[in-house]
């Protein structure tokens, strides 16, 4: 990170805090251990449905086990799954995109034909489809939600490519007899590739709500797996006596979001 950089996320409260929550869940996923000692799966009955304390943050569930821990403990699962679909989105939207622009004809009719179909479906519908052939299961949300992200990468990519497919240098690359296979990532793909990076931060928080909702219905990992939606969907048949068990998982989930969003809109400005 560049010293501007610094001093512009030191001038910015709200960057210099999404910043600090961004962090703080990026230790969650790798050091687990380094923010609570507490078992994700391992409870103590007669520690069962405690409010939050000293000892419990978050509290405890109807098992015993630490909320907080799960919560830590299940970030690897709820963001690994929203890293691997933006990844999806991302690689594909782009080659689907980066064809489509510089070939247009009708070649790139049938490709934006093809993603006006996928936008045709609501997404949550289009990733239901996607999980009931597939199954059920952490790896295959990440799957289903890349797919259904897929439309709108390719689409801001062959925006991008037609803007740059017109440059004086690619023009004469054309003229000269180059190869499109190396015009492609020498030229037009390093102009090109800004807006879809932009997209990628911007989409970041709407992923990771589209996996924990997704989770939150059951489709993730089965139990005890601490995936975020599931915390929060567990909690639904306690939430008049123990308000924590959804409210906290909830509030995390909700936080995380908006610090991811908070950035990308930094993000996309400096693009």
């Amino acid at each position: 990170m560049t010293a501007r950089a610094v001093r512009y996320v030191l001038s910015h409260t709200g960057v210099s805090l999404s910043v600090l929550v961004l962090l703080i869940v990026l230790g969650w996923v790798l050091v687990p251990g380094w923010f609570t000692g507490a078992s994700a799966t391992e409870g103590v009955i007669a520690d069962r449905l405690r409010p939050p304390s000293p000892r419990h943050l978050f509290g405890t569930d109807e098992l015993g086990r630490d909320v907080y821990a799960r919560v830590v403990h299940g970030a690897a699962l709820s963001l690994g799954a929203s890293v691997a679909a933006i990844g999806i989105a991302f690689v594909a939207g782009t080659v689907l995109g980066l064809l489509a622009g510089f070939f247009g004809g009708w070649f790139g009719t049938g490709i934006m034909r093809g993603v006006d179909i996928m936008l045709a479906f609501p997404p949550v519908l289009l990733s239901l489809l996607v999980i009931s052939a597939l199954g059920i299961g952490t790896q295959n949300i990440a799957i289903a939600v890349g797919i259904t992200s897929i439309a709108g990468f390719t689409r801001v990519m062959r925006a991008s490519v037609l803007r740059v497919r017109t440059a004086v240098y690619v023009e004469a690359a054309i003229l000269y007899g180059t190869r499109w296979w190396r015009i492609l990532p020498r030229y037009v793909l390093p102009a090109a590739i800004g807006p879809v990076l932009a997209l990628a931060a911007l989409d970041f928080g709407l992923v990771v709500l589209a996996i924990s909702s997704l989770s939150f219905l059951g489709y993730g990992q089965p139990p005890p797996a601490p995936e975020w939606g599931a915390l929060v969907a567990d909690g639904r048949d306690h939430l008049a006596t123990a308000w924590w068990l959804s409210t906290l998982p909830g509030l995390t989930v909700a936080v995380v979001v908006l610090a991811a969003n908070r950035l990308s809109r930094v993000v996309e400005r400096s693009t």
